[in-house]
């Protein structure tokens, strides 16, 4: 059974989701039986490559709040991501462009190694002291994640390379109806939106593999950051 994730590296519910949803897989009797493939969408596919701002200006932009108000949103989702067991800074991150990301890790499925260039790439936004939108890093998390550096500094030289497979991801979430990440597809049958708690997956994955006739299922108040950028937090 397969399971899709369309997420963005610069998303810190999915950042936060990827976790839960691999809680939620280790609780499940056929975990072994399952291929987790993760999936390209921007949150601002807009944005050029190299133009970058701090996350807490980004957000309070964004949101119309002041830079306190910013910094207490950060500090609410960096709450909730070490609830987890993750690593997250407050400060010193920026916002910028994922395209370049998003193709390496097209590279990375190619090569068997996507799944750890993910959580090297999430490691580094959020929990390091290291900019994934600068070229250099990204060529050090594509040989730390077991790619050949030479072909790394290749595709991310070649701004062509895997493009048609990330917007090809991406078309493919709108016409799943997916306005927003992170955003699993189970079995091509049945969706899960948003950074549910664990036990959400598990039983998703369940009722799956169990063959029932689906419906969505999850808490309403699950976080995600939506197809405009914007990563609300839900309601205490």
């Amino acid at each position: 059974m397969r399971v899709e994730i369309w997420s963005d590296i610069a998303c810190p519910w999915c950042y936060i989701g990827k976790a839960r949803f691999e809680k939620g897989l280790a609780a499940f009797a056929h975990r072994d039986d399952i291929e987790v493939v993760h999936r390209s969408f921007e949150l601002d596919p807009n944005r050029a490559k190299g133009d970058t701002a701090p996350v807490i200006d980004m957000l309070a932009a964004k949101y119309g709040r002041t830079r306190e108000e910013a910094q207490a949103m950060e500090e609410h989702v960096a709450a909730t991501a070490r609830s987890e067991g993750l690593g997250y800074r407050t400060e010193g991150r920026v916002h910028g462009s994922t395209f370049d990301i998003h193709r390496l890790l097209h590279l990375a499925k190619d090569r068997g190694h996507q799944d750890e260039l993910l959580d090297l790439a999430y490691r580094a936004n959020f929990a390091e002291e290291r900019s994934v939108f600068d070229t250099d890093v990204l060529v050090r998390l594509g040989v730390e994640a077991g790619l050949g550096e030479d072909e790394v500094r290749a595709v991310l030289a070649d701004g062509s390379a895997y493009a048609d497979d990330v917007r090809a991801d991406e078309r493919e979430a709108a016409e799943l109806g997916a306005t927003g990440v992170p955003f699993f597809v189970i079995d091509r049958r049945y969706g899960v939106s948003g950074g549910q708690p664990a036990d959400v997956f598990t039983q998703a994955l369940e009722q799956a593999w169990q063959g029932r006739v689906l419906t969505p299922v999850g808490t309403a108040a699950a976080a995600a950051c939506d197809a405009d950028g914007s990563c609300e937090i839900p309601p205490a």
